[in-house]
This record gives structure tokens, C-alpha cells and sequence, in this order.
């Protein structure tokens, strides 16, 4: 029985993790070259100028989604908290009303959009395409963090006391010849998404058996889009910026250490599902689920968000109701993968509260009570969350 088991757990985590360490070790090239080259500031800075002070939540808002696409959701929050203090000083808005809008950013897109390690891992899982994924998860993102974050702490913000005396003073702001262009920063960002995004616009083409259509099978795999984007950030936000072949060097061996703990998470994840799909109880889950006569994506949301709930996790919700789910596909073989996808991300964004590490951070950095942040970012990622499996549904009536 123990032999069995360990094949299972060796077989789960090998088939996980021989994807996704490849992508994760790429993306997070990508993130510490984001943050060592001044680009979020960057980012940050021409945002706030566009939509000016009065509306620079709404500016922070975007932030959070361009800056959360290569890096993880803590790097993220950390890297943009001096940022946070100082435009919430500048223009007089709350605390809650700047950062919340960071933070939903940031959580939206962790659980749904590739290439984030949880949401490529699902994505993975259920057999489902990633520019698809992408697209639809682009549309989703953005109108869930508008409605949980600047929407929603409107009318929450106003009761919600932060004590700034206890954050951190932001740093000397740096002058703005010494940050990365605006364009070279944002196409460098979101390079790996148009490359994959494009080979699945390809395959839509009447080009798509062509040879051509090998080529660009290989550039739209994950793996080599992120591999291509990772050297262009190496000359884009490194070399062309002064840096050193020694630099680079060193911010590579940097941004590996914290991947480390993300690995063995997502790998847990995946020999989970793997013992549960070969000793059967996975089908048995998608049994009784597919029983309860209910919409299958309300159930991927449903699945996710109680194991949200449960261990706080989002990454880790993720790869569990991936596992429960996937069995129950085969009752419903014309439901594209790539919205359940949307749905399962949907319910990991809900019920970030003391079980996460992640409210922690947002309640510390932002000197709120244990009430205050329930009150606003925990109350802000149930709303983000109704309205993305809200906007999955609608998606789903309408392909």
C-alpha cells in the first residue's frame, strides 16, 4: 500500500514540477528585473500623472495588474509599499483607498492569469490553452480588481482608521532619468503574454497547419515565450540600463531563493492531486459534486473558495480543486477548460482572512486592525471574486 502511494507522490510531483519550475525560474527574471531596474516605479509614476492625484487609486489599481503579471504576490506588495505611503500622502486619499487597490490587483492576478505558477499549474491540469486563458483572463482581472478595489473601498474607506505613524517611511524618491522609458518597460512586462496570446490567435488562422505553424507552436509554448522574455529583460532593464554582465549574474541568484518554498508548495499540490485521481477518490468527489445538479463552473468556484477559506492558500486551493474538479470534466465535454480555469481562479481570490499570509502582510504594512482589514481587504477579495465567477458565467453563455 505505502509503495503505491510514494510512486503517486513521485509521479504527481515530477509531472507538476517539470513544467512549472522552468516557468517560475524565468518569471521570477523577469520580477527582479522589474524591481532592480526602478520599472514599477516607473509604471507608477506615468499612471498617476494620466489619471492625476484625485484619481489615484484608480492608477495604483493598474499598477497592481501590470506589476503582478512576472512577480509573486508578496514580492509584489513589498516592492510597491513605499509607493503606496507616499502617493496616499501626496494626495490626501486614505490608506485603505490607495493600497487595497494594489493588493486585489495583485491577488486577481495570482489566481488567474498566466504565467503565474498557480494559474499556469491549473491551467496545465485541466488541459485547457494558455493564450485562451490569457484573453479571457485579461477581461476578468481587470473589471474584478476595478469592482474590489477602487469601487468597493469608496464606500468602506471612510470608517476604516490606518495608523501611518507605524509604516515605513517611503525612500528618497529617485530622479526620473535614472528609471527605465514607460513603453520599454510595459512591452518587456507583458511580453510573455502577447507571444503565447499570439500562437493562440495563430492557430485560429487559416495559416495554422502551414509550416510556419511548427515555428510558432515552439515561440507560443510557455517555457520559450518566458525564456525569450526573461533575455529580452536581461538587455532591456539591464544592459541598455548600465548593468553589468556581473549584475545580471548576481540578480539571478537572488531571485532563485524564494522560488524555492512556491516549488515545494505547487509541487505538494500536484502529488495531492495525483494520489487522489489514483486512488479513485477524485472521481468518487466528481461524482457526488456532478450528483448535486448544479452549474459545474459555480462548483469549481464553490470547491475553491471553501478550500480558500479552509487553508488560505490560494495556490494551494488552486492545485486541490484542479485535482477534485478534473475528473468531473468528462460529464461535461463541451465546457472549454479554459473558463473553468477562469472559475477555479475566481473562488482561490475569495476569503483572504487569518489563514493567509498574505492579510497579514496587507494588515501590517497598512497599520490596519484585525477588523479594519477584514472590513476592506477581506471583504474586497469576496467581492473581486463574485464579480470574476459573475463574469465567467456570462463568458461562458456567451462562447
Amino acid at each position: 500500500m505505502t509503495l503505491p502511494i510514494c510512486k503517486s507522490i513521485e509521479a504527481g510531483m515530477g509531472s507538476t514540477l517539470g513544467f512549472l519550475a522552468t516557468v517560475l525560474g524565468f518569471g521570477s527574471i523577469l520580477g527582479k528585473m522589474l524591481e532592480t531596474s526602478g520599472g514599477a516605479e516607473r509604471l507608477a509614476r506615468t499612471l498617476i500623472h494620466r489619471f492625476g492625484q484625485k484619481r489615484a487609486n484608480w492608477a495604483m489599481m493598474f499598477v497592481g495588474l501590470i506589476t503582478g503579471i512576472p512577480v509573486f504576490f508578496q514580492v509584489g506588495f513589498v516592492l510597491l509599499i513605499p509607493l503606496v505611503i507616499s502617493v496616499a500622502r501626496a494626495t490626501g486619499l486614505s490608506i485603505v483607498r490607495i493600497g487595497v487597490p494594489i493588493g486585489i490587483s495583485l491577488q486577481v492576478v495570482h489566481c488567474m492569469l498566466p504565467p503565474h505558477p498557480a494559474a499556469m499549474a491549473i491551467t496545465a491540469t485541466l488541459g485547457a490553452d494558455v493564450g485562451k486563458v490569457i484573453l479571457l483572463g485579461l477581461v476578468v482581472c481587470t473589471i474584478c480588481a476595478a469592482v474590489g478595489g477602487p469601487i468597493w473601498t469608496r464606500f468602506v474607506s471612510k470608517g476604516i482608521e490606518s495608523d501611518l505613524d507605524t509604516l515605513r517611511e517611503g525612500e528618497k524618491p529617485v530622479p526620473d532619468s535614472e528609471l527605465p522609458k514607460f513603453g520599454i518597460t510595459l512591452f518587456t512586462i507583458l511580453l510573455p503574454m502577447l507571444i503565447m496570446v499570439s500562437k493562440t490567435i495563430f492557430e485560429l488562422s487559416p495559416w495554422k497547419d502551414s509550416p510556419v505553424g511548427v515555428w510558432v507552436d515552439f515561440i507560443g509554448n510557455p517555457i520559450t515565450a518566458l525564456l525569450i522574455s526573461a533575455f529580452f529583460a536581461y538587455w532591456s532593464l539591464g544592459i541598455c540600463r548600465g548593468k553589468t554582465m556581473q549584475d545580471l549574474l548576481k540578480y539571478t541568484e537572488q531571485c532563485f531563493g524564494p522560488v524555492a518554498g512556491i516549488l515545494l508548495v505547487i509541487g505538494a499540490g500536484g502529488a495531492f492531486n495525483k494520489v487522489l485521481l489514483d486512488s479513485g477518490l477524485g472521481v468518487k468527489l466528481g461524482e457526488i459534486l456532478t450528483s448535486l445538479d448544479m452549474n459545474p463552473l459555480l462548483l469549481a468556484w464553490f470547491v475553491a473558495a471553501i478550500m480558500r477559506f479552509s487553508v488560505g492558500s490560494a495556490t494551494v486551493s488552486m492545485m486541490t480543486s484542479a485535482g477534485i474538479v478534473l475528473p468531473m470534466l468528462a460529464q461535461y465535454p463541451n465546457l472549454d477548460p479554459a473558463i473553468v480555469c477562469l472559475a477555479v481562479g475566481s473562488g482561490a481570490i475569495c476569503f483572504s482572512h487569518v489563514t493567509d499570509s498574505g492579510f497579514w502582510i496587507v494588515k501590517e504594512y497598512f497599520g490596519l486592525t484585525v477588523q479594519g482589514a477584514l472590513k476592506s481587504y477581506t471583504a474586497a477579495t469576496c467581492v473581486a471574486s463574485l464579480t470574476a465567477i459573475s463574469l465567467t458565467l456570462l463568458i461562458a453563455q456567451i462562447l
